[in-house]
């Protein structure tokens, strides 16, 4: 393993449903059982409905060692639901109508964040997965940034996982994408040319009211906030722990390639990378994606192998070349996330299948 490579860290956030799939108001009783339980590496968070418990693994060199952590997260979170009752469920959306509106966590910023955006908060019910990959410093995220915004839209199908919700199919891959995109933060961010225009944008936000702190940023992909990573917010939660790491390589490999180029970021307006968004989050993993590089749709397998081709050098120095190329091969095979959504609710046209799949029955 080479000791220059960039670590990396992934969260998770998921759902606590009872045996019908309608959501819990049990996220933090599960969260504070699984943290006196658990015994893995990483660590186990509040969310801002109290129908979600969230993860987040440690500081990770290799994908095995983020498999082993993001596996054993999920296991604590999974025991400790089903001891009380409920299930873990990883989507992007619930699948199942809800009969009771969501409930906030009673936390007071989360709180605060109710009251400000009122039914954006309310009935905010998605979950995600977040990538943190290692930079040198801010100036530098800000290139990388710009550098990796044209392969959102391929990264957005990787974990597309949200199909099904509210007990029909959406007709969308990644149905989370676009009801998170309801947040006035959320969405592609533009080309910075500076660290400075970053900066004057946050401000802008926090004087208008448009976000209530810093980590309210919501951007596809930020500097983060808290540890010195930029941060890919793109992706729905994965159906299974080596999708979720498959996603988390390829967002490093990409943000090492764009550190070893030091080349400008390409030229890619954010309407047009809107409409590219827009495309990879309906059809998924299985279907067609705009091509970075010319804009024309093509298979998804192949914009992603084209990923791949990019940042081998990166890949391979950490070990993921393998990995990454066969993830790909037999996510294309098998079907996303979403594929597999469709499939179970095809069955008898129930929604509660598709929870049946993604708990684990």
């Amino acid at each position: 393993m080479n000791p220059d490579v960039l670590t990396f860290g992934i969260e998770e956030e998921f759902f606590v449903v009872d045996r019908r799939g309608q959501l819990s108001q049990a996220g933090d009783d599960v969260v504070d059982a699984a943290e006196a339980a658990g015994e893995g590496q990483g660590e186990l968070q509040h969310e801002l409905n109290r129908s979600q418990a969230e993860t987040a693994t440690g500081v990770c060199r290799t994908h095995e060692e983020a498999l082993r952590q993001l596996s054993g997260l999920r296991r604590d979170l999974s025991e400790a639901a089903r001891a009380r009752g409920y299930r873990l469920l990883a989507a992007g959306a619930p699948p199942v109508s809800q009969v009771d509106p969501p409930r906030i966590t009673p936390n007071p910023r989360y709180q605060r964040m109710a009251e400000h955006f009122g039914a954006t908060a309310w009935t905010s019910l998605t979950c995600g997965c977040h990538v943190h990959v290692a930079i040198p410093d801010k100036e530098s995220g800000i290139r990388v940034l710009g550098s990796v915004r044209p392969w959102l839209p391929a990264l957005l199908t990787v974990t597309a996982n949200s199909a099904i919700s509210d007990g029909y199919d959406t007709g969308y891959a990644s149905w989370r994408y676009h009801q998170w995109s309801r947040w006035p933060s959320a969405g592609p961010p533009p080309r910075f040319a500076s660290l400075d225009e970053y900066e004057s944008i946050v401000d802008g936000w926090l004087r208008s009211g448009a976000i209530l702190d810093r980590g309210m940023i919501y951007w596809d992909v930020r500097l983060s906030e808290k540890q010195p990573t930029l941060e890919f917010r793109i992706s729905d939660v994965a159906a299974t722990p080596v999708e979720a790491v498959l996603l988390g390589v390829l967002a490093r490999g990409l943000v090492v390639t764009a550190l070893a180029e030091g080349a400008p970021p390409p030229k890619l307006s954010n309407e047009v990378l809107r409409g590219r968004l827009w495309r990879a989050s309906r059809e998924g993993v299985t279907g067609c994606c705009p091509n970075p590089r010319t804009g024309d749709l093509e298979p998804a397998k192949t914009v992603l192998d084209a990923l791949v081709e990019l940042t081998a050098p990166a890949l391979e120095a950490a070990g993921d070349l393998e990995f990454a190329r066969d993830g790909i091969a037999r996510l294309v095979a098998e079907g996303g996330g979403a594929d597999r959504q469709r499939r179970a609710f095809a069955e008898g046209n129930r929604a509660e299948s598709v929870v049946d799949l993604l708990t684990g029955g």
